[in-house]
């Protein structure tokens, strides 16, 4: 495995292309103001009014004259002149991406926040996640579990928001680094980024499912960028998934693309897959996240194993219930299947976070009576079909479609709200006890909130008013 040289941006023109609102392109900024670069440039096709409680993160810098801004849009111009850029990695198809190609042509290094941060980490105490669904809780369950356990520090970053680079962590020598990766990121850590492929010595794959297809241009883009997590040329990887095992059928489908069966022969512990009852007492909702908690608890040992390979039978399993009891403990991450409010014996749950139709329907099969759910679901469909989510119609209590994808969703007798605001009004008017109102969207957020942080916020607000 290669621990890859460190770029040096001292004295160079730098430009971060996306500033964006999760932290990853003002840590960049800072981080390459710290390390003595010539010129920085922050250029966003967001104006400044929608990135304005970023752009006072980085005043200080603005205001001395280290960084300048560039909103609105981008100029061909800038990219032919930096010597080093930093790409948000959600910068749509950065393979065909006209100013990146530039940059590229003029000699510039492309690199991401992400791929400047593990230049400082070595990538032997990495645990690596990625998946369709279930990707933010699995990931956080292991972070939960290693952190505190056997006295050792665990760390947490990637795609749960935030820079990794502005706040690298020192990784001591029994300590592990939790790393949720979106596709995204992946493609940057993968061979046709123009970088050497990096990974991490624990990989962990959830599933696969259709999600950012407008992204990726097609499920074959999609899963070969997935299949980063994976480092089919290392002996010293140790890759886990269950996707097979909890769904065969979805898994044989996408193992026909050319990307292949790249999740299989996982190498899951025998003695831990037995291992599902350690779960009853879990405060998570709902069986698909009893299998998070499986391959979490795979990932955690496979880990301490790392660190004391001569674990017998008898420690794994005495490890294997000293980690389950700590995941049992693990509240849940905010907008996952949350509690918003819980009133008249109706509960309100926030389940911003599913933005794909796989998620939502985890979220619908953690009830045991769909006859009782209000479904709110919609957005932005980010190129997934919708129709799976719109044939639960006649399962629910209700389906309230809201966003660009409202008129799609309705099709078979949901009601086309428009609004979360309208669905809440509606939904009020035919509730009973012992009904769950769900907002489980299986869209992304962009079309009428910032983020799916801010939809949740904002569902749980309307559900407490009433």
């Amino acid at each position: 495995m290669t621990q890859h040289s460190e770029l040096q941006v001292q004295g160079k023109r730098c430009l971060v292309m996306g500033l964006g609102a999760f932290g990853g392109g003002i840590g960049a900024t800072q981080w390459l103001a710290q390390h003595g670069a010539k010129e920085i440039l922050v250029t966003d096709i967001a104006p400044a009014e929608k990135l304005k409680t970023s752009i006072a993160t980085i005043s200080p810098l603005i205001e001395s004259g280290v960084v300048r801004l560039r909103l609105g849009g981008h100029d061909l111009a800038d990219f032919k002149c930096a010597q080093v850029v930093v790409a948000n990695p959600a910068v749509a198809k950065p393979w065909t991406n006209p100013y990146l190609l530039a940059a590229q042509e003029s000699g510039a290094e492309v690199t991401t926040e992400l791929r400047l941060a593990l230049q400082h980490i070595p990538w032997q105490r990495v645990i690596a996640v990625t998946g369709s669904s279930g990707k933010s809780t699995t990931a956080a369950l292991i972070h939960c579990a290693l952190n505190g356990f056997n006295g050792n520090r665990a760390h947490f970053a990637g795609n749960i928001g935030g820079s990794l680079l502005q706040n690298c962590p020192v990784i001591a020598p029994n300590e592990w680094l939790v790393l949720e990766l979106s596709s995204f990121m992946l493609w940057w850590l993968g061979p046709n980024s123009a970088h050497p492929q990096w990974s991490a010595r624990i990989g962990v794959l959830t599933n696969l499912c259709d999600n950012h297809l407008d992204w990726h241009g097609d499920r074959a883009h999609y899963s070969a960028s997935k299949s980063v997590i994976r480092n089919p040329s290392s002996s010293d990887q140790l890759f886990l998934s269950r996707f097979d095992i909890e769904s065969p059928t979805q898994a044989a489908t996408w193992a026909e693309l050319p990307a292949g069966h790249w999740w299989h022969h996982a190498q899951l512990h025998p003695q831990i897959e037995q291992s599902v009852p350690l779960f009853e007492p879990m405060q998570l909702i709902g069986q698909h996240n009893k299998h998070n908690a499986l391959l979490a608890l795979h990932a955690c040992v496979g880990a301490l194993q790392c660190d004391n390979p001569n674990m017998t039978p008898m420690d794994v399993m005495a490890s294997a219930r000293a980690v389950a009891d700590k995941m049992n403990l693990f509240p849940g991450l905010p907008h996952r299947l949350s509690m918003a409010h819980h009133h008249n014996n109706v509960r309100w749950i926030n389940d911003s976070k599913a933005t794909t139709p796989a998620a939502t329907l985890f979220a619908v099969n953690s009830f045991a009576d769909a006859s009782k759910i209000h479904l709110i679901a919609g957005g932005v469909s980010k190129g997934a079909d919708l129709r799976q989510l719109a044939a639960l119609t006649p399962r629910l209590a209700g389906l309230y479609s809201i966003g660009t994808a409202a008129a799609e969703l309705a099709v078979n007798g949901g009601r086309n709200c428009q609004t979360l605001e309208n669905a809440i009004q509606i939904i009020r008017t035919r509730i009973r006890p012992g009904d769950v109102v769900l907002l489980s969207p299986g869209c992304a957020s962009w079309d009428q909130f910032q983020n799916y942080e801010a939809r949740g916020i904002r569902f749980a607000e309307l559900a407490i008013v009433g």
